[in-house]
């Protein structure tokens, strides 16, 4: 009895330290997501440069698209503008997410849509534009919806509405072949 006793605390040991050593060699971007193979959620959004102008889920349908998240404060989102340009120029259709960081009211923090605007069209004026236009979603609910952790988040959707693939950080000319073989397969059908 007193042996087993001994042997149930190294049996967690070695157990935990397996699970541990497992996580060394892993590749934190590749996680799955639960939305893979689902409808892209349902939502009404307003274009960011034309807010008068509303997006749904079923306009977005018709031919694949990436729907890439991403933001003015995000430094890994504006590294990848330049890459995510050159694949415009090469056809690939590119929907912006633009992500608006949660203000704090207690601090005087406002929601200026002119200043945001702004920001967007310098920003994209310097690093190149790859969007065919970019969805405000000032409330953060559809980036609730994806599961978004942070920016840049991609997603490809095919031309019914269903998520391929997701792509957690930015997509760049080292990653770029695993997403152009799934979109090119998309564009086939």
């Amino acid at each position: 009895m007193r042996k087993l006793l001994f042997f149930i605390p190294f049996a967690l040991f070695i157990g935990l330290s397996m699970f541990l050593f497992s996580g060394l060699f892993s590749d934190p971007r590749q996680h799955g997501s639960a939305l893979v193979q689902r409808q892209l959620p349902q939502f009404q959004l307003p274009d960011l440069m034309q807010p008068e102008k509303r997006w749904t889920a079923d306009e977005l349908k018709g031919e694949p698209y990436f729907l890439n998240v991403w933001g003015t404060w995000c430094p890994t989102c504006n590294a990848e503008l330049a890459f995510l340009t050159q694949l415009r120029q090469q056809g690939v259709r590119i929907v912006g997410l633009y992500y608006v960081q949660p203000l704090d009211a207690a601090f005087g923090e406002t929601f200026d849509l002119k200043a945001l605007q702004q920001d967007v069209q310098q920003k994209l004026a310097e690093q190149g534009d790859p969007y065919q236009f970019n969805l405000l979603d000032e409330h953060r609910t559809l980036i609730f919806d994806l599961g978004v952790s942070g920016a840049p988040e991609t997603f490809l959707v095919d031309a019914d509405g269903v998520i391929r693939a997701h792509h957690v950080g930015d997509i760049n000319p080292q990653n770029w072949s695993a997403l152009a073989e799934a979109y090119q397969q998309l564009v086939r059908k």
